[in-house]
């Protein structure tokens, strides 16, 4: 029963985006920002079955410290393709690649 309520979530859902209803994307919109800023609370909030988002997020990082944490358990915090920041170290990385890059197009 509860998988077939979110699947008809989801179909109605797919059709007011489809009939561009008004309003119909703002919690996906939400959703999005709430993933981009890994604020995991407010993603469960805005899930279809917030439940059940909680559920599968505490099988796999269960500790409440991973409320605030800037990563899921698909890549892990050394694989996170949404980190944003960027440390001294990885600059200095990449400057001295593009210099590089630079010397071998001029050289070319």
């Amino acid at each position: 029963m509860r998988n077939g309520l979110i699947a008809y979530k989801i179909a109605a859902h797919a059709a007011d985006i489809a009939r561009h209803r008004q309003g119909a994307r703002d919690r996906d919109d939400e959703l999005s920002a709430a993933r981009y800023n890994f604020d995991w609370n407010r993603q469960f909030e805005l899930s279809l079955d917030p439940d059940r988002a909680k559920e599968y997020h505490d099988e796999t990082l269960p500790a409440d410290i991973y409320k605030t944490a800037e990563f899921c358990s698909m890549c892990g915090p050394k694989f996170c393709p949404m980190q944003t920041k960027v440390d001294a170290d990885a600059l200095t990385e990449l400057e001295k690649f593009l210099a590089k890059e630079k010397e071998v197009v001029t050289q070319a």
